[in-house]
């Protein structure tokens, strides 16, 4: 086992869809025994499938991002809409937020990738890197 794999999403095996409408789910965590975070590509050929189904990480404390691949999604977050054209991440670092998202156009994929909080993340890089760096909140 050499620690590290490459692979292109459409190599990986897939889950579903179990019925009409729902995504085409790569299971990249089982797939390459990732423990320390969750994360899965969930694949939709035409507009209209739900990608995310609604719900919150209350519960598990989990604090999650989503990347759009390709395509376009429509996420709703505590009730707001927001539409997401390929490239565009998605952050929702208060697992309260209700949250869902549905393509929009033909063969979008996202990826969602989460954790729960239990360390602060430490970087590795010099906090200088980031002086005059914007965060999302300004």
């Amino acid at each position: 086992m050499p620690g590290f794999w490459a692979k292109r999403v459409d190599q990986i095996p897939t889950i579903g869809p179990d019925e009409p409408g729902d995504p085409v789910w790569y299971p990249l965590q089982h797939h390459f025994g990732i423990s320390a975070f969750g994360v899965n590509v969930y694949a939709a050929s035409r507009p209209g499938i739900e990608l995310v189904g609604e719900h919150d990480e209350a519960a598990s404390g989990q604090e999650e991002v989503y990347v759009v691949i390709s395509g376009g999604a429509r996420f709703e977050l505590d009730g707001e809409e927001l539409t997401a054209p390929a490239v565009t991440v998605v952050s929702v670092t208060d697992p309260g937020v209700r949250r869902a998202a549905t393509a929009i156009e033909p063969e979008t994929q996202i990826v969602a990738i989460g954790s729960r909080a239990q360390d602060a993340f430490a970087s590795s890089w010099r906090a200088d890197h980031f002086e005059g760096v914007p965060t999302a909140e300004g």
